[in-house]
């Protein structure tokens, strides 16, 4: 059996245990705050880093975290914000698409009728805005809410031509992230979201 020392010698990526426990201590400080003053220093850290190096950076930890985690609520919400910001014009057309074969939840209407790529970045923004000065659950149902509306409307965009394979399992997969995104905030109201 090899011993710890040829362990040691081998190069790799960072150890996945460490690299989740910085996702998840990341996720909470920037969710439920700092419980210890000293980690207000951290959370300073991390708001310099995702303003000087963007948030790809952190989001990079979350990527592997599950979803029913703070990390990987965090991880689908940046994923959200992140496409909305690259294909406003499409965001904004499946948006409105959606809105007509999906009830839209009162907390994402108020959104311009038809609404164009500025009106849905403005949108996504608002709903990420409630992970610091709103309540959680609510951010994660507004943000389900998104994505299921958005969803119907990728599902339906093709309609007229017969939808795609591609659009289909897009839709399907949008479809998912809206499920589990709901999904966290259930267990966020009920204090099992860590």
């Amino acid at each position: 059996m090899p011993g710890s020392a040829r362990f040691d010698a081998l190069v790799g990526d960072v150890d996945p245990a460490a690299r989740s426990e910085a996702a998840d201590r990341c996720a909470t400080l920037l969710v439920r705050g700092p419980i210890d003053p000293a980690d207000t220093d951290v959370i300073d850290r991390l708001v310099h880093l995702a303003e000087t190096e963007g948030l790809d950076q952190i989001a990079e930890l979350w990527s592997g975290a599950p979803a029913d985690s703070l990390a990987g609520c965090l991880w689908r919400l940046y994923l959200l914000r992140t496409w909305v910001y690259a294909d406003p014009e499409s965001a904004a057309r499946e948006f409105d698409l959606g809105r007509r074969h999906s009830p839209v939840h009162e907390v994402v209407a108020g959104v311009c009728d038809p609404p164009g790529p500025a009106d849905v970045q403005w949108l996504v923004d608002t709903v990420l805005r409630g992970i610091r000065v709103g309540e959680f659950a609510d951010t994660l149902f507004r943000a389900a809410a998104f994505a299921r509306v958005t969803a119907a409307g990728r599902a339906h965009r093709d309609h007229g031509e017969g939808s795609s394979y591609r659009s289909d399992i897009s839709a399907s997969r949008l479809m998912s992230m809206a499920d589990q995104l709901e999904t966290a905030a259930k267990m966020e109201l009920e204090g099992r979201l860590a």
